[in-house]
């Protein structure tokens, strides 16, 4: 009687042990304590509390798997994937099992929302028969236990990669703000010229961009460009591309020596890894002479007495070769109530849900059926055409028009 007496007391304060240890541990995580003390208390109340001889905690950061905690043991060589992510409940190991785990006595996986975020091998002071072993005494709290702390500890990580999320989402719009300002503010409607343009980027931040410069009373320049890829690479060499132009196209006239020097600022920036594709227009508002230079870039569309023309004299694309193998200057005179539409690939290649690309010919037949209509109505209705046409296909690239009609 007296042994039965003293076995409930026992129980009854291992019960009481583990309740608090839980408490312990909740209070720890609502005081937001850091992942390191979590792990503190873990250890203790394993190694000291209850006497586990051997533990191994691996966890998944949400890139890969790594080694928690390692107490009794160090095992490099077992491999999560191919030895533990099979393992889908508690498992006893035996003789016949996996060998790299023959070490261990006990798997326990922790999942959370279905997946696997840790796995704790368990193994006795060796010499120690499993079936008296604290394992088995303090199995089902282990597993309690183990699942508050990994899943706090893959709060934390949540949590902190929200953070980080955020940051990054407002640097990101702060990088939209900033490129934004590349893009001239004011575009002149005036005796010579109508000018319009519309950029969507398909990221916060994107490779494309259109400038539009006054030399002189007379003459103009306008630029139409594309970088390779997307994102803040893209982003960022098109602002040096940007910084490059505005700085060259003052100090020289000929397009030509324009074109081979911005090919060997690319080139010292971004090292062949990319290249811009761009259309670079000279206008005389006088002498109504446009002198062109087409690097690589999808051609121009001119619209001249009901007949369209597309701008392809120039060179290779910007950025791939340290010199140019040709550079061809394109000349032509300008009639009243012509338009020229620059664009860049995210029009004419953007697809529907049936993988049909939007193309030239469409472009072009929107240009011809809105040629009377202001210069930023024309720009609007290829906008509408195109989300028409591509429905709920997302944007496959930045989308950029550039549209001059001349009077």
């Amino acid at each position: 009687m007296p042994n039965n007496i003293q076995n409930k007391n026992k129980r009854i304060q291992q019960g009481k042990f583990k309740l608090n240890t839980l408490l312990q541990v909740t209070k720890s995580i609502n005081n937001n304590l850091p992942k390191q003390e979590l792990t503190a208390i873990y250890k203790d109340v394993l190694i000291n509390q209850l006497n586990i001889g051997k533990i191994l905690l691996y966890s998944f950061d949400g890139e890969k798997w790594y080694q928690e905690l390692s107490e009794g043991a160090a095992y490099d060589f077992i491999n999560v994937e191919q030895d533990l992510l099979p393992i889908q409940e508690i498992t006893f190991i035996n003789s016949s099992s996996n060998e790299r785990l023959k070490d261990f006595d006990v798997v326990v996986p922790v999942f959370h929302k279905q997946s696997p975020i840790a796995y704790l091998l368990l193994a006795d002071f060796d010499g120690e028969s499993i079936e008296v072993s604290p394992i088995i005494k303090h199995l089902a709290f282990i597993q309690t236990l183990t699942n508050v702390i990994v899943v706090a500890i893959e709060n934390k990580r949540l949590y902190k990669e929200n953070i980080q999320q955020v940051t990054i989402k407002k640097e990101m719009e702060l990088a939209s703000e900033m490129q934004a300002l590349l893009f001239p503010n004011n575009l002149p409607n005036n005796k010579h010229i109508e000018v319009a343009a519309n950029y969507i980027s398909n990221q916060l931040v994107g490779g494309d961009y259109y400038d539009f410069i006054p030399l002189n009373k007379e003459e103009v320049v306008f630029c139409i460009a594309d970088v390779s890829g997307k994102g803040v690479s893209a982003a960022l060499l098109m602002s040096n591309f940007q910084a490059t132009l505005r700085v060259l196209v003052k100090r020289t006239s000929s397009l030509i020596t324009l074109v081979n020097e911005l090919n060997s600022s690319i080139l010292a920036t971004a090292k062949t890894e990319k290249f811009i594709t761009a259309f670079i227009g000279r206008y005389n508002c006088k002498t109504k002479e446009l002198v062109y230079v087409n690097a690589g870039h999808n051609p121009p569309i001119l619209l001249s007495d009901n007949k369209t023309k597309l701008l392809k004299d120039g060179s290779t694309i910007l950025g791939m070769f340290e010199e140019l193998p040709i550079v061809k200057k394109g000349r032509i005179l300008i009639d009243e109530s012509s338009i020229l539409l620059c664009y860049t690939d995210g029009i004419t290649e953007q697809t529907n849900n049936k993988n049909t690309e939007f193309g030239i010919n469409k472009l072009t037949k929107i240009l011809i059926q809105h040629k009377d209509n202001k210069i930023s109505t024309l720009l609007e209705q290829i906008l509408d055409n195109l989300k028409n046409f591509k429905g709920e296909i997302p944007y496959t690239d930045d989308v950029t028009l550039l549209g001059i009609k001349f009077k």
